[in-house]
């Protein structure tokens, strides 16, 4: 079982943020921190272990792709980041799946009795976060929607430090991190790869194509 403790810091910029970011505004962004990532040396046995993992449990994301139409190696980072790859917790916020979440977004999923399958929790949180309806998959939209995911506190109260979220273990992050709801400490740092380092490394191994759109 996942230490649920753990990820109190990741909810907690969803949790503090109110303020909606448009993607117009931030897609160019994206796009050059995605060209200029260069994974840390230090962390790449790091990656490479959790991408292996990753792709040993292709199967399990491919399904809830086939449920929700949301790519797997979305629900892949996303449950990596949120669960540690843990199946027995639900994608949202990686609290046990023997009971209705807890943590941010309380009470999910609201129908059906626990304990609740890792495929039907997944649906919900990709529901709940609206990705079901997502068809642009590119490389900047994919950034935003997961950022979105996590919360928009880091890009609105901490600007000077990119989401960890995403791009922990590469050169855009070195410190800074909300530790507890509510709590930010600026010296803290994620132990947890970033979910567009993972999706670069998935990428260079030949399990993906994730590609820069023109937007115009």
């Amino acid at each position: 079982m996942a230490d649920i403790r753990k990820y109190a810091g990741a909810k907690a910029a969803r949790a503090l943020s109110a303020t909606w970011v448009d993607f117009p505004d931030v897609r160019a962004e994206y796009a050059a921190l995605w060209s200029d990532m260069v994974i840390r040396e230090d962390k790449f046995a790091d990656v490479d272990w959790t991408v292996q993992r990753i792709i040993s449990d292709k199967e399990a994301y491919l399904n809830v792709e086939r449920i929700t139409g949301v790519p797997w190696f979305v629900v892949a980072v996303i449950h990596s980041l949120e669960a540690s790859g843990d199946f027995s917790c639900h994608l949202h916020n990686g609290d046990p799946l023997t009971d209705r979440t807890v943590n941010v977004p309380e009470g999910r999923p609201p129908d059906g009795e626990p304990p609740f399958s890792w495929e039907d929790s997944a649906a919900d949180a990709l529901a709940y976060d609206e990705l079901t309806s997502v068809t642009d998959w590119s490389v900047q939209h994919v950034a935003y929607r997961l950022e979105a995911f996590n919360g928009w506190g880091y890009r609105t109260a901490h600007a000077n430090v990119k989401s960890p979220y995403l791009w922990s273990f590469s050169n855009h992050y070195e410190q800074g991190k909300y530790v507890a709801d509510g709590r930010w400490d600026e010296n803290a740092v994620s132990a947890q790869c970033g979910a567009m380092v993972l999706l670069r490394r998935m990428q260079d191994v030949g399990e993906i194509e994730l590609v820069v759109a023109d937007y115009g």
